[in-house]
């Protein structure tokens, strides 16, 4: 018999509304938006195995005076999985969720964490995107290399390190229900030494829920990925956030797109944390997101 923790405000939230975003290919997308309907807007995209109910923390401490999106990526959550898998497709989707929650013209902050990140790169010069970022938060997030630079697997860096990390990455086998020994490996491959029981638990709760085709089917494509001409057409203030314990990926990753951005207005590195930085840190995530609204969009609204 196992015991499970409560998940306090890591539990998802009651959106205000719910609605349906269609993509370029049809592909229906599950949004929830969440707080007051005037308010300034951010937009949220979670990773990789995860789905709207990763940003619970954010949602809860934004939605009282912040209009917070969330959507569940192609084959996450509760929105259905495409034959096709490509970055082509992630920044479809967030076209569509910008053109069907935002008024025209009206800006957002939007915050990516990992392949969350990836869509907001993959999107950076699509033209639903320029017409509505005002700013971006990056966390946690890679544009290239992503299989060769993880340190999931612990070894010296190598073509043995890289074989052996996709295979893991990219394994079909189902994930099972959420056990201890479950739970502990989620930690060691996506969270700091130091997280909480709790905060192990939502994520280990959300990743599991994950369909494995739809597992296996994006971690090709973030096997092949290569953003790296797309991070310099993020043109918008884009701040950049990483856990110095991130194994899936590394520091490394967020230096790396820091240089290269147009406009980065800042490199966080977190002592001790891991991959998971809105779980591990909701409170500093959430911040930078407020201090980019604040800063991005409140001032241009007053301005305007």
């Amino acid at each position: 018999m196992t015991t499970t923790v409560a998940l306090g405000p890591y539990a998802p939230p009651a959106p205000t509304r719910v609605l349906t975003a269609r993509s370029a290919d049809g592909t229906e997308l599950h949004v929830e938006v969440h707080g007051p309907d005037h308010a300034p807007a951010v937009v949220l995209a979670h990773g990789w195995t995860c789905s709207t109910a990763f940003w619970a923390a954010q949602i809860r401490a934004l939605s009282a005076d912040h209009r917070v999106v969330a959507y569940d990526q192609r084959g996450h959550g509760r929105t259905p999985a495409s034959p096709a898998c490509t970055a082509d497709l992630l920044a479809d989707d967030l076209e569509a969720v910008l053109t069907a929650t935002l008024a025209p013209g009206e800006k957002a902050v939007i915050a990516g964490h990992s392949m969350g990140g990836m869509t907001i790169m993959a999107a950076s010069a699509r033209p639903a995107f320029r017409d509505h970022a005002a700013a971006v938060l990056l966390c946690s997030t890679g544009s290239s290399r992503l299989v060769a630079e993880s340190t999931v697997v612990p070894m010296r860096p190598g073509r043995l390190r890289t074989w052996l990390t996709g295979h893991i990455l990219g394994s079909r086998a189902p994930l099972g229900p959420v056990t201890p020994i479950a739970r502990r490996i989620l930690k060691y491959a996506t969270m700091g030494a130091g997280s909480a029981p709790h905060m192990v638990e939502a994520c280990a709760r959300i990743v599991h829920a994950c369909p494995r085709r739809v597992r296996h089917a994006w971690s090709n494509v973030l096997d092949l990925l290569d953003l790296d001409h797309a991070v310099r057409e993020l043109r918008v203030p884009a701040a950049v956030i990483v856990g110095s314990a991130d194994r899936m990926t590394p520091p490394v990753h967020a230096r790396r797109i820091a240089e290269a951005l147009p406009h980065c207005v800042g490199l966080t590195e977190l002592p001790g944390l891991g991959h998971m930085t809105p779980v591990e840190a909701p409170e500093l995530v959430t911040g930078m997101i407020r201090d980019l609204v604040t800063t991005h969009v409140s001032m241009k609204k007053e301005g305007a």
